[in-house]
């Protein structure tokens, strides 16, 4: 009995071990709980708070209206108009590709586009644009099918709108989405994917005014992140808007002068550097680049042969010809090489290492002094001035009247053209300067290249005996937040000084080109008007094949003429190129005199407001350096 008391006595007492190993770890995971109860609740509170807020709530960002652009009489050049915009919550949708798949059915986005819209990767908490510019029938349309459509949201908003269309595309440019680069540029830090930016032209330019600052929204959502309910709103601040220069009858004349040429016209007031007219042909509708296009059409627009995205007026680079005269003149007759009663036969070539340099006119132009050299445009006068000069003084004088350099007019991506020199091309060939090749500089070809913008300084500087302003495109910015208008100033630029003489010959000379030499077809009756042609070789042909009608047009002379009115008392430059259209007296010179003339006959452009602020104020400087800055 003893042995079986003692058994169940060491049972009993294991079992209570048990119990109380048991109680022990009960005790340890209830207090294990209730420390994570703490940890969650009282530690992380806030926190899962919030997390829970925005299982119910989400942040909308609002974006601005952009800023309004005006010509100087007050014509709306670029505007908004109502608008639909796609976007997706990512951290909402369960099935990516069921998405897609759907949005593509039902309103046909391209699916490739809509993936890249969509990343797999990257942050979900900021809804993505997939699509803007929908159609009152495709937002309709996707409001229908909301409920199969998890994290779809369709958000009215405004999309620039361009009235004109191709008008003044160069100068005004267009809009669009934001980049991945751009957003890594501190100018752009405070934007989010799916922003709208200016991306050329003026929209680019003053982008940081016209864009205006987004707001924000708060809004109740339901378990598939339809919005339900909105809590609370930041409005968006409009951006300012824009007075430009330009004189939209000016700038239309001039697009209509063009026509389906390929060139460009390029109007300027002489006193303030004022640009009043700027086109460039072929040109791109702006509406449609501000919309969100396919990569098919990009591609299609950027390999169109006549490349229509590139602004000819400051971007094309050109032979200048014989406008180039005008500075070969200056420099001789600065230098002392050449005077007034300087003489030079020109029979119609000009031997030099064992080749004859060919005059336009065959038999020649006789004997000829600077004057008549720069009426008749005699190439002989200039070949022997320029074997004189030498190149080098000739890169010296192009350089002072601006030629390899920006204007500095306010577009993005100007280009400086070239002034050859020994030591550009010893630099950029690795090559010696050959004399032979003076004398095709000496008359604006060769290695010379110039921009319509660039020579239209050129006349302006003229024109204005050595004074003259960097070119301007906006004269005002208006604020929307405040309603003040800011004047911007016109800047002078350095003055090209030259001998009063210099100047009284070259303004009779360049008057002489139009009462009695080559550009008659610019004679008015109702200004007098000073140019000079030009006549741009594009490729080296013959003499005998240069004269015929059968030349492919792409291997035509461009023409120039380069000009400036009323010749007594200079107001407006005027420079007109027109590709592959042969002799510059013939196309380019009539055109130039239409625009003056229409001109000559509008009203000056009223003030653009009576409140205007004045050009010292400081608000004024800060605008003008983060413009040119």
């Amino acid at each position: 009995m003893s042995t079986r008391s003692g058994t169940q006595h060491d049972e009993l007492r294991e079992l209570q071990q048990r119990l109380i190993l048991f109680k022990i770890g009960l005790l340890l995971v209830v207090g294990l709980l209730a420390l994570r109860l703490w940890y969650l609740q009282i530690n992380e509170g806030d926190y899962y708070h919030d997390l829970s807020e925005n299982n119910r709530t989400r942040a909308v960002v609002l974006e601005p209206v952009r800023g309004l652009i005006y010509d100087r009489n007050g014509v709306l050049l670029a505007n908004n108009v109502p608008s639909f915009g796609l976007y997706v919550k990512l951290e909402d949708v369960k099935d990516r590709k069921a998405l897609i798949e759907s949005l593509v059915n039902l309103v046909g986005l391209d699916e490739n586009t809509v993936r890249k819209k969509l990343p797999e990767r990257g942050s979900k908490l900021l809804p993505r644009k997939v699509k803007d510019g929908l159609t009152l029938r495709e937002a309709a349309l996707i409001e229908s099918h909301r409920l199969d459509l998890p994290g779809v949201t369709v958000r009215a908003e405004s999309q620039r709108n361009y009235p004109s269309g191709l008008t003044a595309a160069h100068l005004l440019g267009y809009v669009g989405e934001v980049s991945s680069d751009q957003l890594e540029k501190p100018e752009y830090t405070e934007l989010h994917p799916g922003s709208i930016i200016g991306q050329y032209g003026v929209e680019r330019t003053y982008d940081r005014f016209l864009r205006g600052r987004a707001g924000q929204k708060t809004v109740e959502v339901d378990a598939m992140g339809h919005e339900k309910k909105t809590v609370e709103v930041g409005k968006p601040s409009a951006g300012d808007d824009l007075y430009l220069t330009i004189d939209a009858r000016l700038q239309s004349l001039a697009e209509q002068l063009l026509g389906e040429e390929f060139g460009a016209i390029i109007a300027i007031e002489t006193g303030t550097g004022d640009v009043l007219a700027m086109a460039s042909r072929p040109a791109f509708d702006p509406n449609v680049l501000s919309r969100e296009l396919t990569a098919k059409q990009w591609e299609k627009i950027v390999q169109d042969e006549g490349h229509p995205l590139t602004n000819r007026a400051t971007q094309g680079q050109y032979p200048p010809a014989s406008t180039f005269k005008i500075v070969m003149a200056a420099a001789g007759l600065e230098t002392g090489t050449v005077n007034l009663t300087t003489k030079v036969r020109c029979m119609g070539g000009y031997p030099f290492g064992g080749r004859v340099y060919r005059d336009w006119k065959e038999r020649g132009h006789g004997v000829m002094d600077v004057m008549d050299a720069i009426v008749d445009s005699c190439d002989v006068f200039f070949y022997t001035l320029g074997q004189k000069l030498g190149i080098d003084t000739m890169a010296q004088f192009a350089d002072r009247f601006g030629l390899g350099h920006e204007t500095g007019i306010e577009l993005p991506s100007e280009r400086t053209g070239i002034v050859p020199s020994t030591a550009w091309k010893t630099r950029v060939r690795n090559e010696i300067w050959l004399p032979g090749e003076t004398i095709s500089a000496a008359i604006g070809q060769g290695y010379t290249t110039v921009t319509p913008m660039q020579m239209t300084m050129v006349m302006a500087t003229v024109a204005g005996n050595g004074d003259s302003f960097r070119p301007r495109i906006v004269r005002a910015i208006k604020e929307r937040a405040t309603g003040q208008v800011l004047d911007l100033p016109s800047v002078p630029r350095p003055k090209l000084a030259l001998k009063p003489e210099t100047y009284e010959l070259l303004h009779e000379s360049l008057e002489g080109v139009v009462t009695r030499g080559t550009a008659g077809r610019a004679r008015s009756a109702l200004v007098r008007i000073a140019g000079k042609t030009g006549t741009a070789q594009t490729a080296a042909l013959k003499d005998d094949r240069r004269k015929g009608t059968d030349i492919p047009k792409k291997l035509r002379d461009h023409a120039w003429f380069v000009s400036y009115a009323p010749a007594e008392a200079p107001r407006i430059a005027v420079v007109v190129l027109v590709e592959n259209m042969g002799h510059g007296g013939s196309w380019a010179a009539p055109l130039a005199k239409q625009v003056i003339e229409a001109y000559v006959k509008s009203k000056p452009a009223e003030p653009v407001t009576a409140d205007a602020v004045p050009a010292e104020s400081p608000a004024v400087a800060v605008a003008m350096r983060e413009v040119h800055d």
